[in-house]
């Protein structure tokens, strides 16, 4: 299979190195308790690392604050040369789960919009700032790498999958829609892929990432070690110069029979149709035809999500083909602030507590069908807003020579 031929790339000489992970052990530049950890090794290493291991470390206000913080004053320090991002040490699974969904539930239900708005400020700016940076940077992706952890990451210059790797974009079974800046990086993925996984939340695996370009390496994670250690003798900023040794530690990628990629011609012909309806129609032809097994369990996934998100979800993805990186998270934004006011609807919150509170996984979705999702409920969320509540600003005009573009 060709592969995609990341947008993320097409200034590879202006990003940056950073080691993020969980790990309690390194504490040179921070305390124990501290939401991220910060660790010198050698004289142009500096590492990160993720300390909410109890949440999978998930991303809340002050891990944001402090990751955009450190982003900010690394950017022009001529010590450091690239950054390494490792999403899995210690006794963790996980680097990032993605926000803390909880977290802004409560907020939520106590009436605390404007802390919602802050949090997701933070997360979104950090988002566009990791995906134009202006040094080079490698990602460990050896572990649970989903919402928000795929979007501390996937920007990166080099991003190395393993056996363990776990992707997803879970938002629509929760009554939300891909978001921080997953719209970019989601209908950059070859044929139609990104509009399945949106719509599904379905998984993919280290393997999977390589083959449609979301990993641009591939690694066995007995190798890790290895990798970060050499990489901690590298002195230089050239991306090709990593890049090529990196390939010194690739393994060949093996697709599992029943990995979707195995599915792809299907797939690209349902997930192409115009709408919601007419994918799920497709779907149940195909179904129909030939009982295939990943058409059935497609078409299950799809009538367990809130319909709403599901429309939402694919208009998002069709727009991001013809947006930037900044238009993205900006329109992801407002998305983002419709479903926290439950104007619409409410389903966030029931979905946060069918799924991840109560966990009887029974949400009652409203509207409750896809008949019932007109299309003035689907422009709301892309509306601008008011003045009262403005866009998200972004540094768009500092950053703007290193902005990523589509080809």
């Amino acid at each position: 299979m060709q592969r995609f031929k990341s947008s993320f790339l097409l200034r590879p000489s202006v990003r940056s190195r950073l080691f993020i992970s969980q790990c309690n052990r390194y504490t040179t530049l921070s305390t124990i308790d501290d939401p991220v950890l910060v660790e010198r090794k050698g004289s142009n290493t500096t590492t990160l690392l993720l300390n909410r291991p109890s949440v999978l470390n998930s991303l809340n206000y002050f891990t944001v604050s402090r990751l955009l913080q450190l982003y900010s004053s690394w950017e022009d320090d001529p010590v450091i040369l690239f950054f390494l991002s490792d999403f899995r040490k210690g006794e963790g699974r996980a680097f990032c789960a993605g926000g803390d969904v909880i977290n802004t539930y409560n907020m939520i239900k106590k009436g605390n919009i404007d802390e919602c708005k802050e949090l997701y400020q933070k997360i979104y700016s950090l988002a566009y700032v990791i995906g134009t940076y202006l040094k080079p940077q490698v990602a460990l992706l050896n572990g649970i790498t989903m919402g928000g952890g795929a979007a501390i990451s996937i920007p990166g210059t080099f991003r190395i999958a393993t056996e363990k790797t776990v992707f997803a974009n879970p938002e629509t079974l929760i009554g939300f829609h891909p978001d921080s800046g997953a719209s970019f990086y989601l209908s950059n993925l070859p044929g139609y892929l990104g509009e399945y996984l949106a719509l599904t939340g379905d998984k993919l695996s280290g393997a999977e990432m390589m083959s449609c370009g979301l990993a641009t390496h591939y690694s066995l994670s007995e190798r890790l070690p290895l990798v970060e250690e050499q990489l901690g003798k590298l002195m230089t900023d050239d991306p090709s110069v990593i890049g090529n040794f990196l390939a010194k530690f690739e393994d060949v990628v093996h697709l599992d029979q029943m990995s979707v990629f195995q599915r792809i011609e299907i797939l690209n012909k349902c997930f192409s149709n115009e709408t919601v309806e007419e994918i799920i129609d497709s779907l149940e032809s195909e179904t129909t035809k030939t009982a295939d097994a990943w058409c059935i369990s497609t078409l299950k996934r799809l009538r367990e999500v809130s319909p709403l998100s599901l429309k939402v979800s694919l208009r998002s993805i069709r727009e991001g083909r013809n947006q930037t990186l900044d238009q993205c998270i900006i329109r992801e934004y407002r998305m983002t602030l419709q479903a926290f006011f439950g104007h619409i609807t409410r389903d966030y919150c029931e979905g946060v507590r069918a799924r991840m509170l109560d966990k009887e996984r029974s949400p009652k979705w409203d509207p409750p069908s896809l008949e019932h999702v007109t299309n003035d409920m689907v422009d709301e969320y892309f509306s601008p807003l008011t003045s009262i509540e403005p866009d998200l600003e972004l540094p768009v005009q500092q950053r703007k020579p290193f902005a990523i573009g589509k080809h």
